[in-house]
């Protein structure tokens, strides 16, 4: 697999965040699991996918993947050092400070000198730490169990409570840096990510999202089975139904923490059947009245 987002995506590195957005949405339509039952090369083409645009899509990130700093993934990549980083630190330098050896633990240096006495007795609490998870539209809706990778390599399942947001940041309590002679750990943070999908779009609570309904249950009415995001259910037409047609699903949008959900508005497009149909023809021909 290419360690190149730009690459992925097929878009230059002076892409504007327009143009990788459309892109993305292209080939998430065209690679998306749901569309794709089954095709395992689609599934991973749309994962190598969805991390460039994971990265791509945020500034900061892609500012940073521009400047060697991180890789494709968001790990930081080793920086190399040089004599004159370590002997003449510039102001901006990551480790330069005008605090003398205000970076040294103090704890650590006291308990050196008097032999352990001092202060490194003192109970500190673990430093919290922060991550970046980034979830598929379904799995942020509907909730789910997704493992996040440590930088040391190990994982840790973080639980996503059903109705998850884009910008939410999930609190793992004592999941951070160990604390200090018995003090509590830290917790982790971590900031969350919402994929666009192919199909679907979230307004608040509510989800919208556009149905293909056949020329003849259009006219007549009638049930057809449609997937909506908590999963397939039966939506009932309206006679004379036009493309257009907006229905509200009541109860099948986002759900909220107090048992509730938001709604599921559904907008019917009129299909023609795949292949020419003389039948239809011939009826359309017969109905239709010239001024």
């Amino acid at each position: 697999m290419s360690d190149d987002p730009y690459a992925i995506l097929g878009v230059e590195r002076d892409a504007s965040p327009e143009q990788i957005r459309k892109t993305y949405r292209k080939l998430a339509r065209k690679l998306h699991p749901d569309l794709n039952p089954g095709n395992t090369e689609a599934e991973e083409q749309f994962k190598n996918v969805s991390r460039a645009y994971d990265l791509l899509n945020d500034p900061e990130k892609r500012a940073r993947f521009d400047r060697g700093e991180i890789d494709i993934s968001g790990v930081e990549r080793p920086r190399q050092r040089y004599y004159r980083d370590v002997s003449e630190p510039s102001a901006d330098h990551a480790y330069a400070s005008d605090a003398g050896f205000a970076d040294f633990d103090t704890d650590d240096l006291l308990a050196e000198i008097f032999g352990g006495r001092g202060r490194s007795n003192v109970r500190r609490r673990g430093a919290d730490v922060h991550y970046q998870l980034d979830l598929d539209f379904l799995d942020a809706v509907n909730g789910a169990t997704r493992p996040l990778t440590l930088p040391d390599g190990t994982t840790l399942d973080v639980r996503i409570p059903p109705g998850t947001r884009e910008g939410q940041t999930l609190r793992l309590r004592g999941k951070g840096e160990p604390g200090r002679n018995g003090a509590p750990p830290g917790d982790a943070l971590i900031a969350i990510g919402v994929r666009p999908h192919p199909v679907f779009r979230r307004a608040g609570d509510d989800i919208h999202f556009e149905q293909g309904v056949p020329l003849h249950t259009a006219v007549l009415g009638g049930r057809i089975a449609v997937s909506a995001p908590a999963g397939p259910l039966t939506l009932t037409i309206p006679k004379w139904s036009t493309s257009g047609t907006v229905l509200r699903l009541k109860g099948k949008g986002v759900p909220r923490s107090g048992g509730t959900a938001g709604d599921a508005y559904v907008t019917l497009l009129i299909a023609l059947p795949d292949k020419p149909d003389p039948e239809l023809e011939r009826a359309i021909a017969a109905w239709h009245r010239p001024v």
